[in-house]
């Protein structure tokens, strides 16, 4: 089961995801900007996004607990979010990954293409990836 996360996983996904504030997580959550993933009543992965210049969806955060990566959870999570994009009206979708991270193959298998990258200091490529969205 895919839905918008409330505030009953706030506790839960703070203690795993360390990439965003509290103080965020909980604006996040309640912008409905963070979709859980739950399989036999376990929460399994999810997904953050923002907007990227306001407008464009760009996926912050995508999760798969061990154990649970590797068996298509990933895909279909995505695929429920782009869905639910599409609703929205917008066009396209973001996301990035490290150039030293395994996620940039899953999102090209998954029909994302390269768009931009970019080079912080002392941090690997970041590569910008977009996705246009079939309406």
């Amino acid at each position: 089961m895919i839905r918008y996360a409330d505030f009953h996983e706030f506790t839960v996904l703070k203690e795993y995801d360390k990439h965003i504030s509290e103080l965020e997580l909980q604006n996040s959550i309640h912008a409905g900007r963070v979709l859980v993933m739950y399989q036999n009543d376990n929460l399994i992965g999810w997904l953050r996004f923002g907007l990227f210049w306001d407008n464009i969806p760009f996926i912050n955060m995508l999760y798969i607990l061990d154990g649970y990566r590797k068996k298509g959870n990933g895909t279909e999570l995505i695929s429920f979010w782009e869905k639910e994009m599409a609703k929205k009206n917008y066009k396209r979708v973001l996301t990035s990954t490290q150039s030293n991270e395994q996620g940039q193959f899953f999102y090209r298998k998954i029909g994302y293409t390269e768009c931009g990258a970019l080079l912080l200091p002392e941090e690997p490529l970041e590569i910008l990836f977009i996705k246009d969205l079939i309406r």
